[in-house]
C-alpha cells in the first residue's frame, strides 16, 4: 500500500485548507492511506467551539466505479458543560469513519469534505461534561420571604401569652 503525494490534493499553503478533494484517477490501484488536516466544521453555536481543523488518517481504495473510504476522524473542541456551565476542552473522535462515492471517468474527483464534517458533529455529545464525577451547579435552597405568615406568627404568638395567663 503506498502513500498518496501531495499533488492529489490542492493545498493552499498559506492556511489549513477548508476542502478534502481526491482524484480518484490517481489513487494506486492496491488502495492507499492519506493523512491531514482539513477545516471543515465551521459552528455558529456559543457553546460548541471547533480549533483546529478535522486530523484524519484514512484508506482510500477504487474498486471498479467505487470509491470506499475508511479511517479515522478527530477535532478539539471548546465545550461548556451540561452540568456546572464552566468551559472545557474535548476530542472528539470517530473511530469508524466509511463512506462509499459512485465515480465515472467524466468526474473522477470526489469531495469527501461534507462526509467528514457531518460525522465529527454527529459525534459531539449532546449533553456535553466536563468530567463524569462533576457535580453540577452548587444549589442552595431559600425559602422566599413571605410577610403573611410573619402576621399568622405574630397572633399565634399573642394567642399563647393570652391562653398562658389564664
Amino acid at each position: 500500500m503506498g502513500s498518496i503525494a501531495a499533488p492529489i490534493f490542492w493545498y493552499n499553503i498559506s492556511h489549513m485548507e477548508t476542502k478534502l478533494t481526491i482524484d480518484t484517477s490517481r489513487v494506486d490501484p492496491e488502495g492507499e492511506t492519506i493523512e491531514g488536516e482539513v477545516d471543515c466544521v465551521d459552528l455558529d453555536e456559543p457553546f460548541v467551539k471547533p480549533f483546529g481543523g478535522v486530523r484524519y488518517v484514512l484508506q482510500i481504495q477504487v474498486f471498479g466505479s467505487e470509491f470506499l473510504v475508511r479511517g479515522r476522524l478527530e477535532q478539539d473542541f471548546d465545550l461548556v458543560c451540561s452540568r456546572c456551565g464552566k468551559d472545557f476542552d474535548d476530542t472528539i473522535k470517530v473511530e469508524d469513519f466509511t463512506a462509499s462515492f459512485e465515480i465515472s471517468e467524466d468526474s473522477p474527483e470526489v469531495d469527501l469534505t461534507e462526509e467528514l464534517r457531518e460525522s465529527i458533529i454527529l459525534a459531539l455529545p449532546t449533553y456535553p461534561v466536563c468530567d463524569e464525577t462533576c457535580p453540577g451547579v452548587e444549589q442552595t435552597v431559600e425559602m422566599p420571604s413571605d410577610d403573611r405568615w410573619n402576621v399568622l406568627d405574630s397572633l399565634n404568638k399573642q394567642g399563647e401569652r393570652e391562653n398562658g395567663k389564664s
